[in-house]
């Protein structure tokens, strides 16, 4: 029997999905990001906590002595849109995955342009940071 989970923005996702999503997907997401930003940034994946929150990857870091061009430091949580993560458990899904690791480097740019952060300095200008609805497109 499978059970249905509701997510923090109110749609149900399948648990097995849920699961799924954080043993195969997850750890290939955190470890992408951990070689594009490099060792000054922690990676943490934080599991779905049934119901309120939802996966999410959680990027830390310290901000640099000398340069830092927002006042806090590197505090980013990064979390899915529901309906993408399910696009990935189809047939298609693993390809599509695959290019979004690809194009991961040029999302973090975007990420940086769509809010007041720099992974560079490991700054931004809110104490926490999330990043929520994001797709899998390349």
């Amino acid at each position: 029997m499978t059970h249905d989970v509701t997510t923090h923005g109110g749609e149900r996702m399948n648990q097995q999905t849920v699961q799924h999503f954080e043993q195969i997907f997850v750890p290939r997401i955190a470890q992408c990001l951990a070689e594009q930003l490099g060792p000054a940034v922690l990676v943490e994946i934080v599991p779905h906590e049934w119901p309120s929150r939802p996966t999410c990857v959680r990027l830390v870091g310290h901000a640099f002595e000398h340069w830092r061009p927002y006042a806090h430091a590197l505090n980013v949580s990064l979390t899915w849109d529901t309906v993408e993560i399910e696009r990935l458990m189809q047939p298609n899904g693993e390809a599509r995955f695959v290019n979004y690791l690809q194009a991961l480097g040029r999302k973090l740019h975007g990420w940086e342009s769509a809010r007041a952060v720099d992974f560079a300095s490991r700054t931004q200008d809110e104490p926490e940071i999330l990043i929520g609805g994001l797709d899998f497109e390349a």
